[in-house]
């Protein structure tokens, strides 16, 4: 039966950033958040209005778009969403117990820099566009990832796995690149593409990671969005061998047979995020609500070894709920 604990401090940290970014990732084209800035702003202009004696439509449209009195999109050259929740993830990968844990969340865009979460880790976009209210194009990102990696260092649940020795953590540093193509089913909707390849620089695994995706968005109303998503995980030898070959020392200590791992296809995944708006409207900042929920399945040696084939699953699934607030 699956056992339920909360994280210490020290995995605390590594869960920092944990899976995906709410709504408030983007690409910068000017549907910030995915809710068209361009399409707020000929609402605006569209309505009919009494206007005084002189005053011209050019200076109509100098005001806030439509939906914003007062003020105009918290989406600039500079914003940010912070965020704390708490939720569920395997104990190491492969296991069937279940470990609880804070959730923090940090996503937007700094002196012209997108920063996104990338697992527990961060990427950057150095190709980031400030919104311009002009109707999106299709838009590159380039830059660096990190991730960092505690898989079994001390968190085992099982009590077999535990006799094993524990794992070092690894931080992997490489590049992430994609592209983004907006407006594919309808305005405000955006279909991704992207790509990472890191390596760990720590030592710990000394292996090599390729992870390609496909992501999309798409605003329901004024102040919901969704952001699906589809990933696979390819690793080379030393990765496998480091985290699912069973050692002869291993077996010894815990009872489990000998394994040889080899790299190849690693895991395929989906993730959903869900993100509320709590004033209903997605553009002028505020406080928001984020969901997340996700299911992995192992392949190949990863879903063989006797770390997960005899002692977990190779089913993975994450949970998490939180609350974040867009400046």
């Amino acid at each position: 039966m699956s056992k339920l604990r909360l994280l210490s401090p020290a995995t605390t940290f590594a869960a920092c950033l944990a899976f995906a970014a709410p709504a408030a990732a983007t690409s910068g084209t000017g549907e910030e958040k995915g809710f068209d800035l361009a399409e707020a702003e000929s609402e605006t202009s569209a309505q009919p209005q009494d206007r005084p004696q002189g005053q011209t439509q050019g200076s109509e449209r100098q005001g806030p778009p439509g939906g914003f009195p007062g003020g105009k999109p918290v989406f600039d050259d500079t914003w940010a969403t912070i965020g704390i929740g708490a939720g569920l993830v395997p104990s190491y990968s492969g296991s069937d117990n279940y470990i609880v844990f804070p959730l923090p969340l940090i996503v937007g865009r700094v002196a012209g820099v997108g920063v996104s979460p990338n697992g527990p880790g961060f990427a950057l976009d150095f190709l980031s566009e400030a919104p311009t209210g002009a109707p999106p194009e299709t838009t590159f990102s380039f830059g660096p990832a990190f991730r960092f990696r505690n898989d079994r260092d001390g968190n085992i649940e099982d009590p077999v796995v535990e006799l094993t020795e524990d794992l070092e953590t690894a931080i992997e540093v490489g590049a992430q690149g994609g592209v983004t193509f907006p407006g594919v089913f309808k305005r405000g909707d955006r279909l991704s593409l992207n790509t990472q390849v890191r390596w760990d620089i720590l030592g710990a695994h000394n292996g090599m990671l390729v992870e390609p995706s496909v992501g999309y968005f798409t605003p329901i109303g004024g102040g919901v969005a969704l952001q699906l998503s589809g990933n696979l995980s390819f690793v080379d030898d030393d990765f496998a061998d480091y985290y699912y070959t069973v050692t002869p020392q291993q077996s010894a200590d815990s009872g489990l047979p000998e394994f040889t791992a080899d790299g190849g296809l690693n895991s395929v995944g989906a993730l959903a995020i869900l993100t509320v708006d709590l004033d209903g409207n997605a553009l002028n900042g505020g406080f928001n609500i984020y969901s997340i929920a996700g299911y992995s399945r192992l392949i190949g040696d990863a879903a063989d070894t006797p770390f997960t084939s005899i002692r977990g699953s190779a089913n993975q699934l994450i949970g998490g709920i939180g609350v974040g607030y867009t400046f």
